[in-house]
């Protein structure tokens, strides 16, 4: 069975329109099922009052709707959080109210450039459009919720971000190195026995409690998969950020579904220590955020050396 991830931005409340209502904490999922394709969309309700649920996620999905129903800060952070993280594949749209020459604009020079215009009524037909972003090789599902279910034990909702998942295998938990067991898989309710790339699973595991699983923790069988408390990025300041950045000052550090508390170690080049283990992947990317912050909460961005 094929799956697709959707983030959905600006005017959270279209979500409605594509699926069935799932999950829900700071983050909101909804999924609907056509022609053997799982269909899932994520929206960062704790957003924006929170930056933190907006990259995560972000994070979660391979495409993008954003549906612009003003033009004001947070649509701009919006606009920073997709272009920091890369997120080239995606659908514009905005409400009648909106400039669309002033969208433009706020759009120039980002990966937004390249998303297809498309009027609200119209999105639902271009989703088919989106092909499954499968990804072979190791087994990596990152975890956005757990549960404990009383008779089922320990719960995990998380994406396969590669290779695929199969009933009975002997998982590791990162950052802990606990051995789990999968006990049982599901998508969209139904049970499977196994899960392939980028599937949304739930999974019943064994060997591990649901308060040892936290949001952007990864289970995989990939042994090259590092844990660490300080990385060097290539840094990249947000041009909107004009704060000075000194060593000893602590920031928020999103990598994956990951939030992380870091101190500047030093600022040329940017090295960060943080408080408590990271896991660092192929293809990450850190992005700094001072969620206190007044006026801009991003900071910068960077992969890491």
């Amino acid at each position: 069975m094929e799956s697709v991830n959707f983030v959905i931005l600006g005017d959270q409340e279209i979500a409605t329109d594509f699926g069935k209502k799932g999950t829900s904490t700071d983050l909101t999922l909804f999924d609907r099922k056509e022609s053997e394709k799982i269909y899932t969309f994520v929206t960062p309700n704790g957003f924006p009052e929170k930056i933190q649920p907006l990259f995560q996620a972000i994070a979660l999905a391979e495409y993008v709707i954003f549906h612009v129903n003003a033009l004001d800060k947070f649509t701009g952070e919006q606009i920073i959080a997709l272009d920091a993280l890369g997120k080239k594949d995606g659908i514009i749209s905005h409400s009648y109210d909106v400039d669309e020459a002033r969208l433009d604009l706020m759009i120039k020079g980002t990966v937004l450039e390249g998303y297809k215009k498309v009027e609200q009524d119209k999105i639902k037909e271009e989703l088919v459009n989106f092909p499954t972003a499968k990804k072979d090789g190791n087994t990596s599902i990152v975890i956005d919720h757990t549960f404990d279910v009383k008779g089922v034990g320990t719960v995990a909702l998380g994406k396969v971000l590669s290779g695929k998942i199969t009933q009975y295998d002997k998982i590791q938990h990162y950052p802990s190195e606990i051995e789990a067991m999968v006990k049982s898989i599901q998508m969209h309710d139904d049970d499977v026995k196994e899960s392939i790339s980028p599937a949304r699973v739930g999974l019943s595991l064994k060997n591990i409690k649901h308060d040892e699983i936290t949001r952007g923790d990864v289970l995989s069988n990939d042994t090259s998969i590092k844990t660490v408390t300080e990385i060097t990025i290539d840094f990249k300041q947000n041009q909107f950020f004009k704060a000075t950045l000194a060593e000893n000052q602590m920031c928020l550090v999103s990598v994956g579904l990951q939030i992380k508390a870091a101190k500047f170690a030093s600022i040329s080049p940017m090295k960060l220590t943080f408080e408590k283990p990271v896991i660092v992947m192929p293809g990450d990317v850190c992005v700094l955020l001072k969620p206190e912050s007044n006026t801009v909460r991003i900071i910068g961005s960077g992969a890491p050396q």
